[in-house]
Parts: C-alpha cells; sequence; structure tokens
C-alpha cells in the first residue's frame, strides 16, 4: 500500500516538495504553486522519470492506477513506453505548426523580408488547404502529389517551388523527430514524369492574348471593379509581371511624377525597375486609392490586407473565360509596340529585360525616360499603350506610329 493519502496530498499541494508514495510513484510540488505526478522507473541500467499530469488534475487513485499499468508495460510486456510517448507527441505536429516553425527559425538568414514573407505565403495558397492538418509523419508523396496537382501545370515555376518548400519542411521534421524518414525525393515519386506529370514548355502555357483583343478584354475587366481586376489592369498597362504588380506598395508610387518606381527585391533580376504610368495607369490607381484597406499599405491587398495570391490574377482570367496567361500580357505589349514601330532596345528596357549583348550591356547607360521637359522614349512608348488599351475597340484609338525614337 502507497505512503500517501488524499489528506497528504491536499496539504503537500501547498508545501513545496517531493513526496514518496512508493513503487517509483511520487509527488513533485515546486515553489510556484505546480505540483505534478512522476514515475521513476529503470531502463537498461538508467533511471527515467516519467511525468503522469498535474496533481490538481489527477487523483492519488488515478496516479496509482496508471503508474502500475506502465510498469507492466515495461516490467512484463517489455515496452518502450518512453518511445512510444515520443511517437505520440510527434504524431500531433501537423505540417503547418512545422512549417510555421521552420520559416521562424530559417527566415532571418534568407536573401530579405519579401522572400521570406513568400515562402510562406506560397505554401499558405498551395498547401496547407491539403497538408496543414496532417501530422509530419503520416505525409507521403500521394499527399505532395494531390497538393500540387492543382497548380503542377498552370504555373509550373511556383509548383516546383511548393515543392521544394514542402521537402524542406518533411526534412526538418524528420530532423526534430516527428517523422521517422526524410521527404520523398525531387529525383524519386515526385520528380516530373514520374510521380508528377511532365510540365508543359513554358511557353505553351504561358499563351499570350493577342493584343488586337486587349482593348474590349480592358472594357470588360473594367465592368466588376475588384482589386484582382484592378491589378491586372495595371499589370497590362505597365508590361510587369505578376509578383511586381501584386506586391507593390503606395511607397513605390511618385504620382506626381507619374513615376513607379519597383524595388529590386520584388524583381526577378534583382534589380530596381522604373515604369512610366500612362494616364490609364494613373486612373487605375485612382480606384485603389478610393478603396484602400484601413492602414495597408499594400495596393491591391488580398486577404487581411496583405499581397494577394500568385493564383488571384489567373483566376480572374479564369472567370472571365479567358484560356490566356497572365504572363502572356507582356508578349501582347511586345507585338504591339513592334506593330507600332518602337525601337527593340526602348521595349526591351520597359520589360526589364537583361541586355543580351555584354558590350552593349557594359556602355548602355540610358533609361530611355528622359526628363520632365523632354520625355524619353518610354514614357512615350507606355503612354501610346496606355491610349490603346483604353480605346475600347481595337484600332479605335488613332495611336500615331512612333518610328526609330531617339534615347531620351
Amino acid at each position: 500500500m502507497g505512503k500517501l493519502t488524499a489528506i497528504a496530498v491536499k496539504a503537500a499541494l501547498v508545501n513545496p516538495g517531493t513526496y514518496q508514495d512508493g513503487e517509483g510513484l511520487f509527488l513533485k510540488v515546486d515553489k510556484r504553486g505546480g505540483a505534478s505526478w512522476f514515475l521513476r522507473l529503470q531502463r537498461d541500467g538508467k533511471r527515467h522519470d516519467i511525468g503522469l499530469g498535474s496533481a490538481k488534475l489527477l487523483t492519488l487513485a488515478e496516479a496509482r492506477e496508471e503508474s502500475r499499468r506502465l510498469r507492466k508495460a515495461v516490467k512484463v510486456e517489455r515496452r518502450d513506453v518512453l518511445a512510444e510517448r515520443k511517437d505520440e507527441a510527434a504524431a500531433k505536429v501537423t505540417f503547418r505548426e512545422a512549417a510555421r516553425q521552420y520559416h521562424a527559425e530559417n527566415k532571418a538568414g534568407w536573401k530579405s523580408p519579401i522572400y521570406a514573407r513568400q515562402w510562406l505565403a506560397s505554401l499558405e495558397n498551395h498547401a496547407f488547404a491539403k497538408l496543414g492538418d496532417i501530422p509530419t509523419g503520416g505525409i507521403a508523396s500521394p499527399d505532395i502529389i494531390t497538393a500540387l496537382t492543382p497548380i503542377w501545370q498552370e504555373i509550373p515555376e511556383t509548383a516546383r517551388q511548393v515543392r521544394n518548400r514542402i521537402c524542406a519542411v518533411l526534412d526538418y521534421a524528420h530532423a526534430k523527430g516527428w517523422r521517422s524518414a526524410e521527404a520523398p525525393s525531387g529525383n524519386g515519386s515526385l520528380k516530373a514524369g514520374r510521380g508528377l506529370p511532365r510540365q508543359v514548355k513554358e511557353r505553351a502555357n504561358r499563351k499570350a492574348m493577342p493584343y488586337v483583343a486587349v482593348p474590349a478584354f480592358m472594357v470588360a475587366l473594367q465592368r466588376k471593379p475588384s482589386f484582382g481586376r484592378l491589378a491586372l489592369e495595371l499589370l497590362i498597362l505597365s508590361g510587369v509581371r505578376s509578383q511586381e504588380v501584386r506586391l507593390a506598395t503606395w511607397a513605390e508610387f511618385d504620382l506626381e511624377g507619374r513615376l513607379w518606381t519597383i524595388p529590386a527585391d520584388h524583381m526577378k533580376r534583382s534589380k530596381a525597375h522604373m515604369v512610366p504610368l500612362s494616364d490609364a495607369a494613373m486612373a487605375v490607381l485612382a480606384k485603389a486609392a478610393a478603396f484602400r484597406l484601413g492602414e495597408s499599405d499594400v495596393v491591391f491587398p488580398g486577404m487581411a490586407g496583405k499581397p494577394m495570391s500568385d493564383m488571384t490574377l489567373l483566376k480572374v482570367m479564369r472567370d472571365m473565360s479567358e484560356p490566356y496567361h497572365v504572363h502572356g500580357f507582356r508578349s501582347a505589349f511586345t507585338d504591339w509596340a513592334a506593330n507600332e514601330g518602337f525601337a527593340d532596345a526602348v521595349v526591351e528596357a520597359a520589360l526589364a529585360h537583361k541586355t543580351p549583348d555584354a558590350v552593349q550591356a557594359a556602355y548602355r547607360r540610358t533609361t530611355y525616360l528622359g526628363t520632365p521637359d523632354k520625355p524619353g522614349a518610354r514614357v512615350k512608348l507606355m503612354a501610346a499603350w496606355g491610349r490603346y488599351c483604353a480605346s475600347g475597340v481595337a484600332g479605335a484609338g488613332n495611336v500615331a506610329p512612333v518610328v526609330g525614337e531617339k534615347a531620351g
């Protein structure tokens, strides 16, 4: 029979110390008022203290019953109850919890706060819905493939990033002891052509709307105002990539000078880029300002005022039953500019493309922006494109061709 009684336990709860009951069971009361039951066991010549629970929730009789169960498991059934308890705790760590912890521990060492935010956002947008509530130890290749399938062909580059980040989280979970194996290999079942289908070539996947259809599309786009549609309007009018418009903040815009300066960490080539703002682009920003949410500095916010998902703009296209890719508007802009006679170098500068010729890249310093008194070729290019996009009907904008523009 144990040494303790129910009355003795009640008295012990207000007196810090260790109280033995016998057969390894004891009560420990700390100076802060905490009181817990423990069972001391010997396994492989080592002493282990196993917590049974709070003495304020577990009665003496219940603590004795639990200690008898554990002693039997160790001495008679020869079970490793410590390993079992560790496995039980690990089984409760979900993919969402592991991803957030991995992100918190590693973000300080990543290249920029923007990248750190994008890293977690990509999992929130494309992985958490399918994997978030699954314990890390229970995630296998079929689960990852199910999560990736909706985006694997639609946004292939993002899908590959999400795959790699899922695997990074699972490898982290393995290192923490939350799962028994490392992540499935990107060279194994998660490789394109194996568990996942081969991705369509990027050019085919980014089908461009013919530029002659853009003005009518802009009219349709304006019929149901939303942040997603406004963002797509500005993307078309400015010739930028999806990321650059989604991450845009009001601090980037000089509305008086009609210039959008995109910071380097928003750009694909990590180099700041300036976009002259046409009348049509200024009108879009005026609408966005009218809808501005509270203190958010994001021009086109998604949930909770944060940047919208990279699927938002594509969803606008799908909701309008358009088979074209968002990135394809850059191609439409390029085709239109070529047809209108704008110099290739000016168009490439507007698209923030790298100059392919190393010698030209070394010596070309102009931005083609000109000065307030003498607008440069890019200012004229974007103004003409804005008028064309706002013309309502293809060919009705009366945009005069500009041939052989000189650098401003």
